[in-house]
């Protein structure tokens, strides 16, 4: 439902949205045209970023949310929109989400809340106060990652270091977390092949051990799908 949305709506595209917050219609020293390439590329760049980020008003109403935010909650995140608003999907979060919005919004607290976990699925969220004084009170939530490293950018990490595919899928699951033993099972071959993978990668990326590949990897910046969004 959220992705769906109109521009007109409070938790849509949310182009007019960012319009109305990222720069008044009468800032000094830009032209209507340039404003407006100015707040496309906004949007634009904030869609890139791979972190969902969605800003709220005081009365917990979305102004924006970017590509990422929009898609996690569209696949049952723990947050969801109701009404233009944003919400706890089980009942056991509702609290320490009011809490976190009231001391962003009121006492210009930023909190860490862990939701989902009555689901089994635990997600971390960041709750940042944004408004300056004087100013109407809002609140960005940063929604955590459900995974450490890109597919995009694990990909282009392999092909720039010119992994094997073989390598590229041991790479892809040593970022997943799992053990060389874990790997060889799934990929139905034997151990001493995937340790010889891994020894490959280490020589190609320079790396001294899998930790330091994956913390390699999960440094990278993040390639937006560009396919998705030309579709």
């Amino acid at each position: 439902m959220f992705a769906q949305l109109s521009d007109t709506t409070p938790c849509g595209a949310s182009f007019a949205s960012l319009q109305a917050v990222a720069s008044p219609p009468d800032a000094p020293g830009l032209s209507s045209l340039r404003l407006a390439i100015t707040r496309r590329a906004m949007a634009r760049m904030l869609d890139v970023v791979d972190y969902g980020l969605v800003l709220l008003g005081d009365g917990g109403e979305v102004i924006y949310a970017n590509e990422a935010a929009r898609a996690e909650i569209a696949l049952g995140h723990p947050l969801r929109i109701d009404g233009g608003k944003l919400l706890a999907r089980h009942a056991a979060d509702a609290p320490a989400l009011r809490q976190a919005l009231l001391s962003a919004s009121r006492r210009a607290m930023q909190s860490l809340l862990s939701l989902g976990a009555s689901a089994g699925a635990v997600v971390r969220v960041a709750v940042v106060p944004m408004a300056e004084p004087g100013e109407s009170a809002a609140s960005l939530l940063i929604i955590g990652k459900r995974q450490a490293c890109e597919e995009l950018s694990r990909d282009a990490f392999a092909r720039q270091h010119a992994l094997t595919l073989a390598e590229a899928r041991v790479l892809k699951r040593l970022c997943e977390g799992e053990k060389p033993v874990d790997i060889a099972r799934t990929l139905g071959v034997q151990l001493t092949t995937v340790r010889t993978q891994i020894g490959s990668i280490r020589m190609k990326t320079g790396t001294r051990d899998i930790a330091q590949v994956v913390q390699h990897v999960g440094r990278l910046p993040p390639l937006p799908c560009l396919m998705r969004r030309v579709a």
